[in-house]
């Protein structure tokens, strides 16, 4: 992990099968076998809170904890920019055809995003995507 303090992430999450999961007050969702690609933000101790999303032990805060219970953080990426970020690159991800929206309301209570999960059957290389988004919002 770099240095940097604040911004926002993406996980890369991969869940080996099919499976219902109990995500807080959004209750039992059917989740199909795939890659999720789950956008966050954390405007203090950044690699702190990507380290804590990559511990198998931990109590359930966020939505994101349900679903990293069954499945596995495979890679992830930040960006350094402010809050607003999470929502843009959100949106901008969502454009693309390959990934879609699988539940909403997931990991976006605190915005008037309709997620902040999104999914695809193929592995999508992120990495690649985000150039293209820094592009765009500058």
């Amino acid at each position: 992990m770099g240095n940097l303090d604040s911004g926002i992430y993406v996980l890369k999450i991969l869940l080996k099968n099919t499976q219902e999961i109990k995500v807080g007050a959004l209750g039992r969702n059917k989740f199909a076998e795939g890659f999720y690609y789950y956008i966050g933000s954390a405007q203090k101790n950044l690699q702190s809170r990507v380290k804590r999303h990559l511990k198998d032990k931990k109590n359930f805060h966020w939505h994101i904890d349900y679903l990293l219970d069954k499945a596995d953080v495979v890679d992830y990426y930040t960006v350094e920019g402010p809050k607003n970020y999470e929502c843009k690159l959100f949106n901008y991800l969502n454009n693309k055809d390959e990934l879609k929206i699988m539940l909403e309301d997931f990991g976006s209570s605190d915005c008037s995003c309709v997620s902040h999960l999104l999914f695809s059957k193929e592995n999508i290389n992120i990495k690649n995507i985000l150039p293209e988004f820094k592009k765009s919002i500058q």
